[in-house]
């Protein structure tokens, strides 16, 4: 059974964290009926978009604070909570004084630090919980970065939502999921919920259960699921919105995975896995005192250090080896990528002292 990372903030659950509900309240009818139907529902927290930051203007950009009361009255009827996403302290004051029981901060909010800051000085005081999507961009340093200043308010309630990286050039995903940035998120800040966005990830319905199901398997904390009573006629994000039922039956697929590992194959396994890295480790080592090696003849030879031709040539080499392997040429560029960073460094140190190695 998977722990509970919620019961601090008064949910009981032997499952994931689960927030639903449509990307924009578009009208009092609207957001009471997509309310309504999904009641009955593995639902914790009901969502909904009062103020929707657009990419372009003259598109719908929310109903704004006349939205609230439809979806306060809605939350009441069903008996849930509600979230709504805030970008500036007029949206905090707006959710505070009618009752908001969770903000949100948008990934286009949550990229500039001057705007997450006029948030936290708002919440100053407030016993409120805050839920911080990813930047747009990768950058992990400032996704910590938001928390950390939340943190600094007084919020003692927190947790994040991955919902994908903005990237140019074509890809079957609306965001680029980038899996190993929360999963870097999660070494950084273990004492943090990690909530997975399918929706703004896939973009559209069709790679929505993938998306989720993938996030369940990586041991994120809850999900984050867009949906609409009439999906195809959504003012905002209508692809990528599911109509209530369609949510319900995708709940009851989904496979749960225990978080904790009790399996002694899985344990003997692992300590292969152990002994694996300490030799790995072991031939990097050697690998640098040859490189070093290399280093000083460069420098008694006034050679340069950095040699983009051999690189280009031996990065060719391991990519079609790594092809023969069966092993991923992303994950084989990136590792030798850090071994030639390192070895220039090595080199540098040789070259320059260790005083100046680091800065070349």
């Amino acid at each position: 059974m998977n722990k509970n990372r919620f019961a601090s903030w008064g949910f009981d659950l032997d499952r994931p964290l689960v927030v639903s509900g449509p990307c924009s309240v578009e009208t009092e009818e609207q957001v009471m009926t997509t309310a309504l139907q999904l009641k009955d529902y593995d639902v914790d927290i009901l969502r909904g978009g009062i103020w929707k930051p657009r990419t372009r203007p003259n598109s719908f950009e929310g109903n704004g604070e006349k939205g609230l009361p439809w979806l306060k009255a809605a939350g009441e009827a069903i008996g849930r909570p509600i979230a709504v996403e805030v970008a500036n302290p007029e949206h905090v004051e707006a959710c505070l004084k009618i009752g908001v029981d969770y903000l949100w901060i948008g990934a286009r909010t949550s990229v500039n630090p001057f705007a997450v800051q006029q948030i936290a000085d708002s919440l100053a005081g407030v016993n409120i919980p805050v839920m911080i999507k990813n930047p747009i961009n990768p950058d992990l340093k400032l996704w910590l970065g938001a928390v950390e200043r939340i943190e600094g308010s007084g919020v003692e309630k927190i947790a994040v939502i991955h919902r994908g990286f903005s990237h140019f050039g074509g890809s079957m995903y609306r965001n680029q999921p980038i899996w190993p940035i929360p999963m870097d998120f999660r070494q950084e800040r273990p004492d943090i919920p990690i909530i997975c966005d399918p929706s703004h990830i896939a973009g559209k319905r069709t790679l929505l259960f993938d998306v989720a199901q993938r996030a369940l398997d990586l041991g994120f904390d809850g999900l984050m699921i867009e949906t609409h009573m009439n999906p195809d006629e959504a003012w905002s994000d209508a692809k990528q919105q599911i109509t209530p039922e369609r949510f319900h039956q995708m709940t009851i697929d989904f496979r749960q995975r225990n978080k904790v590992v009790d399996d002694e194959m899985v344990d003997e396994l692992r300590k292969a896995l152990f002994q694996l890295d300490q030799i790995l480790l072991e031939m990097v080592s050697e690998r640098m005192e040859v490189v070093r090696e290399i280093g000083q003849i460069k420098k008694e030879k006034n050679i340069a250090i950095y040699q983009p031709q051999h690189l280009a040539t031996a990065m060719r080499e391991k990519l079609e080896e790594a092809d023969q392997l069966g092993l991923s040429p992303e994950v084989i560029t990136n590792l030798f990528t850090a071994i030639h960073n390192e070895s220039i460094r090595q080199q540098s140190e040789v070259f320059y002292g260790k005083k100046f190695a680091d800065t070349v």
